[in-house]
């Protein structure tokens, strides 16, 4: 049994025991109807609210009841939980026949040969048509699907139809290239229209696309398209970052230079910088905008691969997730109108993820469009040239619906109140959160400055791998708790189980497990079952596990922890790096935290934080010290004696990739006096150096 990981978390700070008595294994199949969608919850008292440590407050802790308005009119109501758990297949083939398809499937579900599932066996449709030919052919051919914004204040309205006919073009184009059925496309681009038609025609012609960040280094970008063996590239000459044009071309150059497979690079023109050329090298101006615009999409199987994403591992070599098809566009089409309550005929939607990232594929290009949605592209950072400037894109043009990340929520937090109090945000009525659990402050501040202290807040779990989102409130439905994603969406069968695999009792803690497959899982790492099985699937018998701890209370209720490797064993007892965070910003002076732990000799590991405070807080002289001590015994009251940090580091910024996504293996290298690796990917790599040198000369505290 691993030491560090074991009964995780139940030796710190534990939900206490339901007041009924009820308790014991988890069902393992799909959970009858969690109590957040009967009942706003119990009261409990000051002593045991202390105990569970969620929150310290009435406001922290109260179930927030669904709005009634949204709830009266929600897409989906409660009585989803309980189809999905009387029939789930039957269940996920109603959500598949939201979807227009050429042939009928003959089987919702093969699961003969686990973990390789096959979804919606024998049937055939066009991920492509699905997004674009059926609102074109249902009239909706003017209704607008992106109201893109580039960082400098250019626009572009690209309607349906718009969209439509420049996805044909780029499939002409691509074929042209010889781009055939099964060829894997690389895709490298800035946030702007081009990225989603690019992805669109891929799907449209049955080539398979990876799409690299635009952020990664030529490395990273040569060692997937290798990986996927890519036959072309798209990406453009540059784009907009912070003011400023930032080149792609140069990049993608010094990547192709070691990739034999790729036999042309599409580029489109954004920026207008000089960039080299080769006899690879094709202008999307002079190939996709001139090639024609009548294209017939043909059906693909079911099963069909759709995309390659690469995500991070344990080892150096990335993984390259595979999903295909039929399954994926059910759920993530699904999700989208569920979980958003999405209404297109008049909601304006905001997804602020990049087109890198999986929740750009699923929440910008494939569950949007395939709904039918008017949404909002932009291409720029947050603060350029105003810290205002995502509320000021709010306001513009009406957004109703905003996913974005707790990092940015937190960002905003620092910025202070006044910056979002100074736009309209009357037109937004849902708020939702991706990308890392998050923390009960900023679940209230987004409510309370965003949402005017009345708007539903969808805290949402998945990954890459899942494709789709697995676990949220339904906003029409759950009497949410800030902080929680409460619980798994109808057709999905998660649990919290030991070490032994076996479902814990309310109030403990553990891993995160889902027990069924379900339709948007990934199918396998490209080029490696056996690395798929071993990364997902070997860790407990029948059950799919990707890293992430996470907690029950009371209610059954699931509150995520972040990766099990994020856990630190300090004299013998397990602490969620996640939960002093949280503790840390709980305080009304910090705006922001990360906590690693750092080897020590006496206890194993110490806690060690980095903490940004809020803007107007003095932290000079001896009132930083104070802060600092105030801070440690905040989270010692919080927490409990065994999650005080042993060094508190006040810091301006902390280290960042380009996606927002903290860095706390530098942060680990700075407390345990390592040298530096590798920075490339962060954001702002002079952060590091000010925490280096910040560090060398901070006092550490035994007591």
């Amino acid at each position: 049994m691993s030491e560090a990981l074991a009964n995780l978390l139940n030796e710190t700070r534990q939900f206490p025991p339901r007041r009924d008595g009820v308790g014991g294994r988890g069902r393992r199949r799909a959970p009858r109807l969690p109590s957040c969608h009967r009942d706003a919850g119990h009261p409990e008292d000051e002593e045991s609210r202390h105990e569970r440590g969620i929150g310290q407050s009435a406001e922290r802790d109260a179930p927030v009841p669904p709005a009634g308005e949204l709830a009266a009119h929600a897409n989906v109501t409660v009585d989803a939980y309980a189809e999905a758990e009387a029939d789930r297949l039957a269940f996920w083939a109603k959500q598949a026949d939201r979807l227009a398809w050429s042939k009928k499937w003959d089987e919702v579900l093969d699961w003969s040969n686990p973990p390789f599932a096959k979804w919606f066996v024998g049937g055939q449709l066009n991920v492509a048509y699905n997004c674009l030919d059926r609102h074109v052919e249902a009239g909706r051919g003017d209704k607008v699907a992106i109201h893109w914004e580039g960082e400098p204040g250019d626009t572009r309205t690209i309607t349906y139809a718009d969209l439509h006919e420049l996805t044909c073009r780029a499939a002409n184009a691509l074929t042209e290239l010889g781009v055939t059925v099964g060829d894997r496309v690389a895709i490298y681009l800035p946030m702007i229209p081009e990225a989603a038609v690019a992805m669109l025609a891929c799907a449209r012609i049955g080539a398979a696309h990876s799409v690299v960040f635009g952020g990664f280094s030529a490395d990273s970008l040569s060692n997937r398209i290798q990986d996927a063996s890519a036959k072309v590239v798209i990406t453009a000459d540059g784009g907009y970052r912070r003011g400023k044009p930032s080149a792609l071309k140069p990049t993608v150059d010094e990547a192709v230079a070691s990739c034999p497979s790729i036999e042309h690079v599409l580029v489109v023109r954004r920026t207008g910088e000089e960039v080299a050329w080769s006899e690879k090298d094709h202008w999307w101006h002079e190939t996709v905008e001139t090639a024609s615009a009548e294209h017939t999409a043909q059906p693909f199987d079911a099963e069909h691969p759709l995309f390659i994403l690469y995500t991070s591992g344990t080892t150096a070599r990335p993984k390259g997730i595979l999903h295909t098809t039929g399954g994926y566009l059910t759920q993530a089409s699904y999700t989208t109108h569920a979980v958003f309550d999405l209404k297109p005929e008049t909601d304006v939607y905001w997804c602020t993820a990049d087109i890198g990232w999986v929740t750009g594929h699923s929440y910008i290009v494939y569950g949007p469009l395939s709904n039918g949605a008017t949404q909002v592209m932009y291409e720029g950072t947050p603060d350029t040239p105003h810290k205002g400037r995502f509320w000021e894109i709010v306001d513009k043009y009406g957004v109703s619906i905003l996913y974005t990340a707790p990092t940015l929520i937190r960002t905003m937090m620092k910025w202070g109140d006044d910056i979002p109090a100074g736009f309209d945000l009357s037109s937004l009525r849902l708020l939702g959160s991706v990308g890392e659990p998050i923390n009960p402050e900023a679940w209230i501040w987004y409510r309370q400055h965003i949402g005017r202290g009345e708007l539903p807040v969808v805290d949402t779990w998945w990954q890459t791998e899942t494709g789709s989102i697995m676990i949220s409130p339904l906003p029409g439905v759950t009497a949410a708790k800030p902080g929680s994603a409460m619980a798994p969406l109808p057709g999905i069968v998660a649990d919290v189980v030991d070490d032994q695999g076996q479902s814990v009792p309310n109030g403990g803690g553990g891993y995160l497990v889902l027990r069924e497959p379900w339709p948007s899982m990934l199918r396998t790492i490209w080029g490696d079952d056996d690395r798929f099985i071993e990364t997902y699937w070997s860790r407990f018998q029948g059950m799919y596990f990707a890293g992430d701890g996470a907690k029950k209370d009371d209610d059954g209720h699931i509150w995520l922890l972040g990766r099990v490797d994020d856990v630190m064993l300090v004299s013998g007892h397990n602490i969620s790096t996640t939960e002093v965070e949280s503790a840390l910003v709980s305080h009304p002076s910090v705006a922001e935290a990360a906590v690693v732990g750092a080897t020590d000799p006496t206890t194993g590991q110490a806690i060690v934080a980095f903490a940004i405070p809020r803007g107007s807080t003095d932290i000079s002289g001896d009132a930083g010290e104070q802060l600092i001590a105030d801070l440690r015994n905040h989270v010692a009251k919080t927490l409990g004696p065994i999650a005080k940090p042993r060094q508190i580091m006040l810091v301006p910024e902390l280290p960042k990739t380009r996606s927002g996504k903290i860095m706390r293996r530098l942060l680990r290298d700075v407390a345990e006096n390592r040298s530096l690796g590798d920075v490339t990917t962060l954001q702002d790599s002079s952060v590091m150096d000010l925490i280096s040198s910040g560090m060398s000369g901070a006092k550490s505290d035994e007591d």
